[in-house]
């Protein structure tokens, strides 16, 4: 015996099936616009090494445990402050004697500020912490500054692919005093593999 009920049209039918694709795909095949985006959170972090001459001066003196002692800026310059900032190292005869300064045109005022030697000012005059003198270097040197951001410029330690990575602070290996690198030997010098006992013993290898 046959049922009366009517069977569904094709549109029906067609219209059932592409509920179920819909239901049953909903997690995948969507458009790419549609797509969660990918986690951009990195996979190590990194933080700017701050060397300790950014807040203090070497001295000759040692601790109980032998390390070397080095005296906080404010030690001196808090006792007083000065009328006005020397406008070359020939000036200095009581603190910094000795100091080389080879940096451009510019001036101890073009970065100190009188008074206050934790700070630094920059060209707009705003003024900056100590340890932000990245923000004063990049002033002038954007070029280096916008290599650094991007890695290929001033070094780092740690693990690239993941882990926590140190990078170096300008003044690590820049003397903001006299930045330019200064002619150095190397440690060791450069090895000839084809030259010396080397290549003695592999001429003679070769003759027998």
């Amino acid at each position: 015996m046959h049922s009366s009920l009517p069977l569904p049209g094709a549109a029906a039918v067609l219209g059932l099936l592409c509920l179920a694709h819909v239901v049953g795909c909903e997690d995948r095949d969507q458009p790419l616009g549609l797509r969660p985006a990918l986690d951009a959170t990195p996979i190590a972090s990194a933080i700017i090494h701050h060397p300790d001459k950014l807040s203090g001066v070497p001295t000759d003196k040692r601790d109980s445990l032998g390390r070397p002692i080095r005296a906080a800026c404010v030690t001196c310059h808090s006792l007083r402050r000065p009328e006005a900032l020397p406008t070359s190292t020939a000036e200095l005869d009581e603190f910094h004697v000795g100091l080389k300064f080879e940096h451009g045109g510019l001036s101890c005022a073009s970065c100190h500020v009188i008074g206050d030697q934790d700070t630094l000012r920059k060209a707009d005059g705003e003024i900056l912490p100590m340890r932000d003198a990245m923000q004063l270097c990049a002033q002038c040197h954007g070029p280096q500054h916008r290599d650094y951001a991007k890695g290929a410029h001033g070094g780092m330690s740690g693990n690239y692919a993941g882990g926590a990575r140190v990078r170096n602070h300008c003044v690590d290996c820049h003397d903001p005093h006299v930045p330019a690198f200064q002619p150095s030997m190397p440690v060791l010098p450069p090895r000839d593999r084809f030259a010396g006992d080397h290549a003695t013993r592999t001429g003679e290898g070769a003759h027998r």
